[in-house]
């Protein structure tokens, strides 16, 4: 028996990665191959990459590429067909919301192979976000859905989803920030390039003096729009004033900081894009993360990290409402007043959701065990 587990981007590795462990881990698991479409190209999953998520190199690497959404997602169609047609699995596993997801799972489908969705059920209702288009596309042809808070499971009985279809097993993502905060505890962290930005703070004195925030943003509703991204530019300059933030930087978002002269001020350090140790080693310790990624709002949850999350909507309530998570919208004095909350100590106690315990990789290999081998 054989499962394909397919990953398209950086993240989408850090959610299979529990799922391997957990499959290695099990004498009765079926086999798996770990599929990477090529999505994205990232000069950071090397071979250290993999090891430290404690996982095998991709056993294909389909290199579709970038291109329109459109290309892209056909790109990946067209290979992953030719590859289930020459060694067929037995089923398909899918993770997230990007255009890999949406393509493989499709093309398994018209082969009549079975597919898991990992992280089903999320919604935005904002069909402005191709991700809520590959979310619904995805849950609405998938067998076996594996869910990661009460909302998503709620929205896919909504949708007609069969009872016994639905897990509700935590989430993969949680398992993995787990798994790499406890390696990061051991691990030598001297040569990270943030470890050192780090030291410089503690240069700074003891108390405020050492701390600082997070930025993270890269969604094209917030980075693509001058208008919108010099608001929200405006808003972390002030917050800046009072506490120092580092900036990892996406590509695009760089190019549009040059492109429309957005100005940061002097407060705001810009870095490079981080590798996965490198970057927990620095939000871990943040007084708070400023964000518009999914990932890091339930990340940022699972250490109990309070995140200020600079979007209108979320797929992942769960973290707005048991978590450490804020939604302030794109309104300067919105994401004033939350950050300002935080640094006074008057930010909210949030706890880790249900199930957000390190295991959920397991009790999606229990299922899919049983599923597979009948």
């Amino acid at each position: 028996m054989l499962i394909y587990l397919v990953a398209g981007a950086r993240p989408n590795f850090m959610k299979i990665a529990p799922i391997v462990r957990a499959l290695q881990a099990r004498a009765d698991a079926p086999a798996f191959k770990i599929i990477h479409t090529g999505q994205h190209y990232d000069r950071e999953m090397n071979d250290v990459f993999f090891e430290e998520l404690g996982i095998p190199q991709p056993d294909v690497f389909m290199a579709a590429g970038g291109g329109s959404h459109a290309q892209q997602t056909a790109k990946i169609m067209i290979g992953f067909e030719e590859l289930c047609q020459g060694e067929r699995p037995d089923a398909v596993l899918v993770v997230g919301d990007v255009n890999s997801t949406l393509a493989c799972s499709i093309v398994a489908k018209k082969l009549n192979i079975p597919v898991a969705h990992v992280e089903a059920g999320l919604r935005s209702f904002d069909m402005a976000m191709p991700e809520e288009i590959n979310r619904l596309v995805t849950d609405s042809i998938s067998d076996w859905f594996f869910v990661t808070e009460p909302s998503a499971v709620e929205h896919l009985r909504r949708e007609g989803k069969k009872e016994d279809a639905i897990h509700y097993v935590g989430h993969v993502m949680v398992d993995n920030v787990l798994y790499q905060a406890e390696k990061l505890g051991s691990a030598d962290a001297s040569a990270f390039e943030t470890s050192k930005w780090k030291a410089e703070r503690k240069k700074g004195g003891n108390g405020a003096g050492q701390r600082y925030g997070v930025v993270t943003l890269h969604r094209p509703s917030n980075v693509d729009d001058a208008a919108t991204f010099a608001r929200i530019a405006g808003a972390l300059k002030e917050i800046a004033a009072d506490l120092p933030l580092i900036f990892p930087v996406h590509p695009r978002t760089r190019a549009n900081i040059e492109k429309f002269g957005i100005d940061l001020g002097p407060n705001i350090t810009l870095a490079g894009p981080q590798a996965y140790m490198a970057f927990l080693n620095l939000w871990k310790d943040a007084a708070v993360v400023l964000t518009d990624s999914g990932g890091l709002q339930e990340e940022t949850t699972a250490l109990g990290v309070p995140c200020v999350t600079i979007r209108e909507n979320t797929e992942r309530p769960v973290t707005v409402d048991e978590g450490s998570n804020v939604l302030a919208g794109t309104d300067p004095a919105a994401i004033l007043l939350e950050a300002r909350k935080i640094l006074r100590g008057e930010g909210k106690q949030g706890r880790r959701p249900h199930l957000w315990d390190g295991k959920a990789a397991e009790r999606i290999v229990d299922v899919l065990t049983k599923e597979i081998r009948g």
